[in-house]
């Protein structure tokens, strides 16, 4: 009852609070509407976002993608590399006013990792999690496991936001209705309008850490009243409406618009991500006919990366090829079981598909029409066709992709082949942070592969910590994709954001941030 009443007071206090508000608000267009505000239960960007505004995490990266305390005043590890202990900060608090506990920050992670591959991974190596105090709790290990810290500061999807321990006892499976979260910002579920917009408000508890921000860590200061991120559809409709002033950012604009942006008045385009990312092609191996690995690898011979990134991207500025599952200029680079794949070898995709008795099952294709990604499928549809597959692609918005994903179905009951989507470069950086990597059968990401051959090369990747063995573990694990494919990776792109000379302070990290903005009126 107690955080109910404060919850309530919070939003009674925003109310009467909205009206003078205007002259601080910061509108902002992202790459996508907000309909879903679980960041766990997906692994959508636009909900990690959402997350990141509502939520604060134990850890965090900086933009050297170093990990740095966030929440935590410290953490120290055993002699024995057995049990950590964590610590929080002094002052931490929830929207509703409740301190933040260990318990809540034990009962989030647990949730957490019950959705996301790297959580899984490390809950497979600890024994306990235990509170000490209500400032302090320890993560007792099985064995030896080198990617502890790594995991709770992971920085993006799945990332192990801190709920509350009544809310973060939701199953995984389960989305919250409770949104309750001790970042910087407060969500207003009561203006949240889904096609139209959400509503964030500065929450004036908040206590920032002392440093400077720096990506995703450091000092969180709230300089804006309220953020809006505004539903526009249309690419020109937004477009005009930043060039007129209307809003005032647009995260992931047409790269056709770019010029026009370019020579508008008081108009700036800066790559905030400058990492980068990488489109993907996604199984579902549940069904036929992607259920069999042979009829996979032919799909890797059936397309090209160059395809893709011209309908995504169009100008060569902002793309790279790159057959690196791992992302070129990395130290897990290679294009080691990809030399002779993705590069629309159709004759071949053809011989796989004869040789395994290919019965013309069609490759149920989910189709973004509200997305850039959502550009790549009908590219996909046209190179499997040549490959010798039979597509049936399916219309629908990003939403409608995400809740439709998550299905088992079999195809003739709603059930889903294939969809194209992007992970930020953060995302892919080795084989254990890679979500579409892991294949724990029922684990695993939603496609829900199932190697075992795949899950002992990543663990052996996290447990050691030399990195000459992690980087022949991490080509071992691509080459395994090769022979076992849970996804394809289909290019490195950059997209950058358009956005009034008013705004300043934007973080370069991997997710977009509106801590450190100012706007000038």
């Amino acid at each position: 009852m107690r955080r109910v009443k404060g919850a309530l007071a919070a939003a009674a206090a925003a109310v009467l609070f909205s009206a003078s508000v205007e002259a601080q608000t910061l509108k902002v267009v992202m790459h996508s509407d907000v309909k879903i505000v679980d960041p766990i239960w997906t692994t959508a960007y636009i909900v990690r976002n959402h997350g990141y505004m509502v939520y604060d995490t134990l850890l965090a990266v900086d933009d050297k993608l170093a990990v740095k305390p966030q929440m935590l005043e410290s953490w120290k590890v055993s002699d024995d590399k057995l049990t950590y202990t964590f610590t929080l900060r002094d002052g931490l608090k929830f929207h509703d006013g409740a301190a933040v506990t260990a318990e809540d920050c034990i009962a989030s992670i647990k949730r957490w990792a019950s959705r996301d591959a790297m959580g899984q991974k490390l809950m497979s190596y600890t024994k306990a999690l235990t509170a000490v105090d209500p400032k302090t709790f320890t993560l007792a290990l099985k064995e030896p496991y080198g990617l502890v810290i790594e995991s709770l500061g992971k920085p993006s999807s799945n990332v192990p936001f801190i709920m509350p321990k009544h809310v973060a006892e939701t199953p995984g499976n389960t989305q919250i209705t409770d949104f309750t979260g001790s970042g910087p910002f407060v969500f207003r579920h009561d203006l949240w309008r889904p096609g139209e917009k959400a509503v964030y408000d500065k929450f004036k508890d908040y206590k920032p850490r002392a440093e400077p921000p720096s990506a995703l860590s450091g000092g969180k200061n709230v300089y804006l009243d309220r953020v809006e991120w505004v539903n526009i559809p249309d690419p020109q409709t937004a477009a005009n409406a930043l060039l007129t002033g209307e809003i005032d950012m647009i995260e992931q604009p047409l790269i056709e618009l770019l010029p026009m942006f370019e020579k508008g008045k008081n108009i700036e385009i800066v790559d905030y991500n400058p990492l980068g990312s990488q489109y993907s092609f996604r199984f579902n191996v549940l069904h036929k006919p992607f259920d069999n690995p042979k009829i996979r690898q032919a799909v890797l011979y059936a397309l090209n990366q160059k395809g893709f990134l011209l309908a995504g991207i169009n100008d060569p500025k902002y793309f790279k090829e790159c057959k690196a599952l791992f992302i070129c200029g990395t130290p897990y680079a290679t294009d080691k079981g990809f030399e002779d794949k993705l590069n629309s070898n159709f004759a071949k995709s053809k011989e796989i598909l004869k040789q395994e008795g290919y019965d013309g099952t069609p490759v149920v294709l989910l189709y973004a029409t509200d997305t850039n990604t959502g550009r790549l499928t009908p590219v996909a549809k046209s190179l499997l066709e040549r490959g010798g597959f039979v597509v049936d692609m399916q219309a629908m918005d990003w939403q409608t992709v995400l809740s439709r994903r998550s299905r088992k179905e079999p195809l003739n009951a709603g059930g889903w082949s294939g969809f194209m989507t992007s992970w930020v470069s953060a995302d892919l950086l080795d084989p254990i942070v890679s979500a579409f990597v892991g294949a724990a059968c029922d684990k695993a990401a939603i496609g829900w592969p199932c190697d075992a051959k795949l899950e002992e090369l990543r663990d052996a990747f996290a447990k050691t910590t030399d990195p000459a063995k992690r980087k022949e573990y991490a080509e071992a694990v691509q080459v395994r994709e090769s022979e076992y494919p849970t996804l394809v990776q289909l290019g490195q792109f950059n997209i950058p954001t358009a956005k009034r000379t008013t705004v300043t302070g934007n973080l370069t990290s991997p997710a977009p941030v509106f801590w450190n903005v100012r706007k000038k009126e």
